[in-house]
């Protein structure tokens, strides 16, 4: 196990260096200046290019970037150029609300999803899982901010049950993360529906129904632990999703998140937020994966991690 995780950290390495390569040098080829936000549009052309040198922006792309990753090694994420603040200040600042949505929504969309996907399954082509799998389309197509839209008109404007933005309560954090829970629900429900038929239909279930166990036990203790493998694997992408920000979700509720942070530097060219961003996003879908891996021996001991 030891020797396993310490591969995958090494591997993880090589893979962030190439995330910083690719993202850097995609920032660098964009037409938008960002000199000329830092500067204003009423700045002259020698003000432009004193900042443009002090910020090292007038360097050759290899230059820039290895000053980046160099600083990086050292723990330096840089500084924003137009909030004059280090990034790793920023994303700290943001962490513990994107954190705390993140776990709510997990927990909502595999609470939801689990339980459509292994009803849908046991009631297969019932009107009942019809009617589930009709709702998890729905979950999966709709767009983010229509449903965000729909659950404030419904539930802050008109029952007034909610808040409808802000952080720092209870409150404040159920409407984003149902929307999130409602829309990841759909796409747990639909891969725990087809992990169960698949499990339902092998020779260990055949032989507890024939050994007399009662239906639901079948299920629970025998059908549910082996469909849920999959369910691990997406567990992992999603952190890292939710880590990276939801833009739109944070934007339509106000919640102080990463995302939120990283759609306000894209709309400045604040390069370093944007890395920062990225990185951590990066970070945690390698760490979400590594965990999912770790996890799916002692949920299946057949697995075998080498």
């Amino acid at each position: 196990m030891a020797t396993y995780i310490l591969r995958r950290l090494m591997e993880a390495v090589f893979i962030l260096i190439g995330i910083t390569m690719i993202t850097y040098a995609l920032l660098y080829l964009i037409p938008a200046d960002p000199v000329r936000q830092i500067a204003g549009r009423s700045a002259t052309p020698e003000t432009v290019e004193n900042i443009r040198q002090q910020l090292g922006l007038d360097l050759p792309f290899y230059e820039q970037y290895w000053r980046y990753v160099s600083a990086l090694f050292q723990g330096d994420l840089g500084r924003s150029y137009l909030q004059k603040t280090e990034v790793s200040e920023l994303i700290a600042s943001r962490l513990p609300a994107s954190l705390l949505l993140m776990v709510a929504a997990i927990s909502l969309e595999l609470l939801m999803g689990l339980v459509m996907g292994t009803i849908s399954a046991v009631r297969r082509n019932s009107a009942v899982d019809n009617s589930l799998m009709v709702i998890s389309f729905v979950g999966v197509s709709a767009p983010q901010f229509v449903v965000g839209i729909i659950f404030l008109y419904i539930f802050a404007v008109k029952l007034n049950w909610f808040p409808i933005g802000g952080y720092g309560t209870f409150h404040h954090l159920v409407l984003p993360a149902l929307t999130l829970g409602f829309m990841g629900a759909g796409w747990y429900s639909r891969m725990m529906r087809s992990s169960m038929l698949n499990v339902l239909g092998q020779d260990f279930v055949r032989t507890a129904r024939a050994k007399g166990l009662g239906k639901a036990r079948v299920i629970v203790r025998h059908a549910v632990p082996n469909a849920l493998l999959p369910i691990i694997a997406m567990i992992g992408i999603d952190i890292g999703i939710f880590m990276s920000g939801i833009v739109v979700v944070e934007s339509v509720f106000g919640w102080p998140g990463i995302g939120q942070l990283a759609w306000q530097a894209i709309q400045r060219v604040d390069i370093p937020i944007i890395m920062g961003v990225t990185l951590v996003a990066a970070c945690s879908i390698v760490l979400g994966n590594l965990l999912a891996d770790i996890i799916a021996p002692f949920v299946d001991p057949r697995i075998k991690l080498k």
